[in-house]
């Protein structure tokens, strides 16, 4: 979202600037030519080397507004003590928003003190700032989703055209690939030529191990691959006729949304805005989280009625462009931005 919000400022013909912190990644290729880049090499949360360099470079740019997400409130407070004139705007993309109980406030409550507006993509997450949180305005705005001018073609997806299922995920344990392995391998046992192409970055860490050997211990090798983080996304689901997310906690997901972009069929669990933005059996199938055997019905309904599953597409696609486009977000953004 960063990514997509800073290109679609820079296309609307505001000065944009992205910064990122910890570690460069795929998504670096996706940004405009138009959006000016910073890389702070950050070592840890109090790396004052890094925190010179930021403020040096907001300063430079005349930089008034720091539109920070998820955990980069902490170095958005730590300019804001060098430079108390800078505007934080905080972007809470927060992925356990079924389990807010859970969620640590500390420091955030004391920080938000800070913050001028919040920006929050679901109603769960929005309703917890306004009773936790300390900023002068609250804000909702759902995600929105854009591909962008460029269309790399890089990843050639595995198996037969027109039978493919994706699902763009990270490898973290909310995404819940392993119910959505239990659901594709009785899937598979019905329809042996459909594939399953996971999508996403991989932390190599015991939950991925988890997932690559459910995959071989059930014999999944040849009909299950994993990518890892890849930049040429729009390509990929060009590839695909699914798309799926079996999560068992969201705020609002952009995949889901880039499905729409795509003409994807959808099979997404109801899970944080997913039933907000999928209407079952109009533009999608919305089933409950953690249950594979649900999950597993609605793919093979979309394998075998596949006048259905393009028609689900086609209206997934109407409504993602009539509700989560960049002109509709961008205007209401930049009102944010504005105070109005």
């Amino acid at each position: 979202m960063a990514v997509n919000i800073a290109n679609a400022l820079a296309n609307n013909g505001l000065e944009s600037h992205i910064c990122a912190t910890r570690q460069e990644g795929s998504l670096k290729a996706k940004l405009s030519l138009e959006v000016k880049y910073l890389f702070l090499n950050k070592k840890n949360a109090l790396d004052l080397k890094a925190l010179k360099k930021l403020v040096q470079y907001i300063k430079s740019n005349e930089i008034t507004i720091i539109h920070a997400h998820a955990t980069s409130y902490f170095t958005a407070f730590l300019v804001k003590l060098r430079l108390p004139k800078v505007r934080i705007v905080w972007h809470d993309h927060y992925g356990y928003s079924e389990n807010l109980k859970q969620r640590k406030k500390i420091p955030l409550t004391f920080v938000s003190i800070t913050f001028e507006t919040v920006i929050s993509v679901n109603n769960n997450l929005y309703h917890w700032a306004q009773h936790h949180l300390k900023a002068k305005h609250f804000r909702y705005l759902p995600n929105f989703a854009a591909f962008g001018s460029a269309n790399p073609k890089e990843t050639k997806l595995q198996g037969a055209n027109e039978k493919r299922i994706v699902c763009l995920a990270n490898l973290r344990s909310q995404k819940d690939h392993l119910n959505l392995l239990k659901a594709f391998e009785i899937v598979h046992k019905k329809h042996k030529d459909w594939t399953l192409h996971l999508v996403g970055m991989d932390f190599n860490d015991v939950y991925s191990e988890e997932i690559k050997s459910f995959r071989l211990a059930h014999h999944l090798d040849a009909c299950v691959f994993l990518y890892g983080s890849c930049s040429d996304t729009q390509y990929i689901l060009v590839q695909a006729s699914i798309g799926v997310l079996g999560s068992k906690s969201e705020g609002l997901p952009v995949a889901l949304l880039e499905y729409g972009l795509a003409k994807l069929a959808v099979v997404v669990t109801d899970v944080g805005e997913c039933g907000t933005v999928v209407n079952n059996m109009e533009n999608g199938l919305v089933v409950p989280p953690v249950n594979e055997e649900v999950l597993a019905e609605a793919l093979v309904f979309l394998i075998e009625n596949e006048i259905q599953r393009k028609e689900f597409g086609e209206n997934l696609y109407v409504k993602v462009g009539l509700n989560y486009s960049e002109n509709t977000y961008i205007t209401q953004l930049i009102a944010i931005y504005n105070l109005e």
